[in-house]
């Protein structure tokens, strides 16, 4: 630890967890002279090595000898503000407060920090209420992130001034959220966590796997493993037990391996082992699947067979000429087919306008793709894809024909969300050459593949599935077949909670979903992802889940069938959850 004197005003950090370590990072990269005061000795020594390592991997000019660690409060005693960043709990909050109270003096600004506690009554508990403000944050600051500035209605207005200060000092991002919604997004997101950790407790897909779906097939910043670990582990776990313990709702009992973590100290990012490991200055270290698989060779693809005409199969049959397949698409006519391939042809249009598509490309993807009728028109594929409508009687049909033209070898693919991949492959009479191909739609923006396999897949499809999607630029995530694979299966838990807020007359939906969006990062709240996802769709997805699992998470939203009843399906027909925006 480090003892500095300095004449210049001094901002104190109180606490050095998560939050209070990410603060500061971004105060002391601001030029601010910093006293870190937390009590525990070893956080104090292990945040103080961190950020000797990151300022000298960095090259900054200032370094980590400029700021004060010390578990003594006394040293609060001549700062300028103060920032409050312990544990979310009312109690330990309340006590802290109090406590940097006693010792800065009258007018002394102190800023707390909280993601959903009532700062009013913290304002209160210490006796002077006129020099509290408060700092909403849901997960660790980051240089231009999100931070909501909350003044009560005692708070100074010398006080308000020095924590809009201190946010664009800090290089956060001011925005507006309110108490109600945070409570309700961060109830929403900490039930999603923790229900990521029970897929990987159930060995079902691995922590690289779960956070590379969720990232790229939901457009999230981190995925939800690396979240927690950012959030730090103790943290979240404690704000689960809080939220069990005052609601009843088993969603936010800590999952069995969040406790066994949290008991064995492994804590995340600060400790730099949790879900994943960090090195030294706090950076993710790489890790995924091993490269160097003992498995078959792939199989060269020549040709590709697109089965359908709708968004999906179109969309696919572009991902597959763009990237220099031939591909033929068979539809149910060949009216279907033309129209299919105009489709393309616009969307590509569209892409070279964006800049998104060269001319030639768009040229040399229309030389490639060619219409049928007939599925025999798919009999000299190496590989065919099937992205008929999500009803396994239908796409049973196709893959009992497939399995009767398509020569032996030939890898089938289906690209359902939450069907049985089994039951397509065992229609098709050769299971072994049968893998799932969940592309996410849009097919030509969105980079996620879940691939999924069966019990009875020969390692050689398999190994040229996952091959052909590298070539089509896309990020392959490997599951077993299971109703929802990984994303629907942990989205749809959360889509329902959201919609279960829909019994209460005081929420707003647009509220709840820049909560989400200011607050996580989320690209769009869970209302607006209904409405873009369609709720007729939404609601089969939720019904197959229940069907397969029969659990509470997944039982269909009362919501969400009296508004698919009512003829309210989102975006697709401009009547939904969000209807202003569905029609703009």
């Amino acid at each position: 630890m480090t003892e500095r004197q300095n004449t210049a005003p001094v901002t104190a950090v109180v606490g050095l967890g998560s939050i209070g370590e990410a603060l500061l990072h971004l105060l002391h990269g601001a030029g601010h002279t910093v006293v870190a005061v937390d009590t525990d000795l070893d956080v104090l020594a292990r945040v103080a090595g961190r950020l000797k390592a990151t300022t000298a991997a960095a090259g900054a000019t200032r370094s980590a000898d400029d700021v004060t660690f010390t578990a003594d409060h006394q040293a609060l005693a001549g700062a300028g503000l103060v920032v409050e960043a312990v544990p979310d709990d009312p109690a330990v909050k309340a006590d802290v407060l109090r406590a940097i109270t006693s010792v800065c003096a009258p007018g002394t600004p102190v800023v707390t920090t909280t993601a959903a506690l009532s700062v009013a009554r913290l304002a209160v508990a210490t006796g002077r209420p006129a020099d509290v403000a408060g700092l909403r944050l849901f997960t660790p600051p980051a240089p231009g992130g999100p931070a909501e500035p909350v003044r009560t209605a005692l708070t100074s207005p010398e006080t308000a001034a020095a924590l809009d200060a201190l946010v664009t000092g800090a290089g956060l991002t001011p925005v507006t959220v309110g108490a109600r919604p945070a409570a309700d997004a961060t109830a929403l997101v900490l039930a999603f966590l923790n229900r990521a950790v029970v897929l990987l407790d159930e060995g079902y897909a691995t922590q690289h796997a779960i956070d590379t779906a969720m990232r790229l097939g939901c457009g999230l910043p981190h995925g939800p493993l690396e979240t927690l670990d950012r959030m730090g582990l103790d943290t979240v776990h404690a704000r689960l037990t809080e939220l069990w313990r005052r609601t009843g709702d088993t969603a936010f009992e800590p999952a069995p391996l969040l406790s066994r973590m949290v008991a064995t100290g492994r804590l995340g990012r600060k400790t730099g082992d949790g879900f994943h490991s960090w090195d030294e200055t706090g950076a993710l270290l790489p890790g995924g699947p091993a490269g160097d698989r003992d498995e078959p060779a792939a199989r060269p693809v020549r040709r590709v067979g697109v089965i359908g005409s709708g968004a999906m199969a179109r969309g696919i049959a572009e991902v597959t000429a763009t990237a220099g397949y031939p591909t033929v698409l068979v539809a149910r006519s060949a009216a279907k087919a033309d129209q299919a391939l105009e489709s393309i042809a616009g969307s590509l249009t569209r892409g070279v306008r964006r800049g998104k598509v060269t001319a030639q490309a768009k040229a040399a993807a229309l030389d490639l793709l060619t219409g049928a009728q007939d599925i025999t028109a798919a009999a000299d594929c190496d590989l065919v894809i099937e992205a008929v409508a999500e009803d396994l009687d239908v796409k049973r049909a196709r893959f009992a024909e497939l399995g009767e033209v398509c020569a032996p070898g030939t890898v089938l693919a289906t690209t359902t969300s939450s069907l049985s991949v089994a039951a397509c492959a065992e229609a098709s009479g050769r299971p072994a050459d049968v893998v799932g191909l969940h592309f996410f739609n849009p097919a030509p923006v969105m980079r996620l593949i879940e691939l999924v396999h069966t019990g009875t897949v020969d390692p050689g499809v398999l190994a040229t599935a996952r091959a052909f999607c590298g070539t089509l630029g896309k990020t392959a995530v490997e599951c077993p077949d299971r109703t929802g694979f990984i994303v629907n299966s942990l989205l749809f838990p959360y889509l329902g909670a959201a919609l279960a807020l829909l019994e209460r007359h005081d929420v707003d939906i647009e509220e709840t979903d820049d909560a989400i969006r200011h607050g996580f990062g989320f690209p769009m709240g869970p209302f607006a992802l209904l409405d873009t996802i369609g709720l007729d769709v939404s609601l089969a997805i939720q019904q197959r889940l229940y069907e397969r699992f029969g659990t509470p998470e997944y039982v269909p939203a009362p919501a969400l069938q009296e508004l698919v009843a009512a003829g309210l399906l989102g975006r697709k027909n401009g009547r939904g959850l969000r209807t202003a925006d569905a029609r703009r």
